[in-house]
């Protein structure tokens, strides 16, 4: 539940670009700077996450993690100040930024090793419902209460996530006297050395596929988040003319398909017990897709069909959360998945400022209720950054080692 509040935090911005540009006065790049703090937080909590939770465990950090994203949030929705507002989304960023390996390293004690991979993609499942709650639920919100007062609401349900964790969560089995599926090392390590842990983070990165997959997981992650988190709607507004709540329909599709794609990527990556041709395959179908979509003459309803098949194949990105277990000894499990989620992330806070420096480089001017209005020759040159960083992931996949499903020694 945690992971899906900060999913929906992470791509919520998408449907309020408007509002978020005429509330404190800023044009696109400033916009993606804005919703970029979220990312550049959630990447620099990524060690000390790493870390924490094999020290402090998953209910106390998941406990801190949720008290602290509901302040942000609050911040967020009541400031009128643009830093003020970016401090709100870099604390919502950090504390979120706990979820996901909380949510991975309670599945690594409450289940068994060969589920990992089909679990981590129905955790991404539940993280893609946040992000399909903030499309078109939040737009039709918004436009029905106003921005301000559907953010406070949002920090009330992250209290409410608070209260559950106080009440359900446990770090193992053993706490409710049923026999733990941890690795005896990783029973041992909750009780590690900081310096120790920090150092593991340092070793992860002598086996080549962590750095291989940690780079690649930017130009998959990236572009998804990028699209339907921030830029999609407006770029759906100037190619095709749709309202804020058509393009969130559009958008929502895709999230709905790389929700869906995300287990049945793992499970079927588990069944086959190889790791590398699904990884790969995904990457190169979905680099293809954002070509077309950006650059092909569709129509809308081609343009639907294509972004759904180019979301279905960026599925297999979860892939790489097993493929780096594997690749590295167990008791690094946690820092070798802190370090893919900061490359899960590194692509989203780079491409979506980035892109928006672009996008008013190319503005022409224009200006619609005090907004700037961008064209579609804009988004093109923007979106570039997108297929770019796509190519170079479908490359360095390909340079990974099989693992075949089987953990490193």
């Amino acid at each position: 539940m945690f992971y899906l509040t900060g999913f929906y935090q992470r791509v919520s911005p998408a449907v309020m670009t408007g509002e978020l540009m005429r509330a404190f006065d800023i044009g696109a790049k400033n916009l993606g700077t804005l919703s970029a703090f979220y990312f550049y937080a959630y990447v620099v909590m990524q060690i000390p996450t790493g870390v924490l939770v094999d020290s402090w465990g998953a209910r106390k950090l998941l406990l801190i993690g949720s008290l602290l994203a509901a302040a942000g949030t609050f911040l967020f929705g009541t400031t009128t100040i643009y830093a003020l507002a970016c401090l709100g989304r870099a604390i919502i960023g950090g504390s979120t930024a706990v979820g996901w390996i909380v949510l991975l390293k309670l599945t690594t004690h409450w289940f068994p090793a060969r589920r990992f991979a089909m679990l981590s993609g129905l955790g991404l499942l539940f993280g893609n419902i946040g992000a399909l709650t903030a499309q078109v639920p939040l737009r039709l919100a918004i436009e029905r209460f106003g921005w301000r007062p559907v953010v406070l609401v949002s920090a009330l349900a992250i209290v409410g996530v608070f209260a559950l964790t106080w009440l359900i969560v446990k770090n193992d089995p053993s706490e409710r006297h049923f026999q733990s599926y941890a690795h005896s090392l990783l029973q041992r390590q909750d009780v590690a050395s900081k310096g120790a842990l920090l150092n593991g983070f340092k070793q992860i990165f002598h086996y080549r596929n962590t750095w291989l997959i940690v780079l690649a997981q930017g130009g998959i992650v990236g572009p998804i988040l990028s699209f339907t988190g921030l830029w999609g709607t407006p770029f759906l507004k100037a190619r095709f003319g749709l309202a804020p709540a058509n393009a969130a329909m559009v958008c929502s599709v895709m999230i709905v398909c790389w929700a869906v794609a995300s287990p049945v990527c793992g499970a079927l990556s588990d069944t086959i017990g190889r790791r590398k041709p699904i990884y790969l395959a995904g990457c190169l179908i979905s680099t293809a897709g954002w070509f077309v979509l950006f650059y092909a003459p569709l129509s809308l309803a081609a343009f639907v069909v294509v972004s759904a098949l180019t979301s279905l194949a960026s599925g297999g990105v979860v892939i790489g959360f097993a493929y780096t277990k594997e690749s590295v000894p167990v008791q690094f499990l946690a820092t070798a998945t802190g370090a893919v989620n900061i490359g899960n992330m590194v692509g989203p806070m780079l491409l979506q400022p980035g892109i928006g420096r672009i996008l008013d480089q190319k503005w022409s001017g224009q200006l619609s209720g005090g907004v700037r209005v961008y064209g579609v020759d804009a988004f093109q040159a923007g979106f570039l950054l997108i297929v770019a960083w796509s190519l170079v992931s479908c490359v360095l996949i390909s340079l990974t080692r099989e693992t075949h499903c089987k953990a490193s020694v």
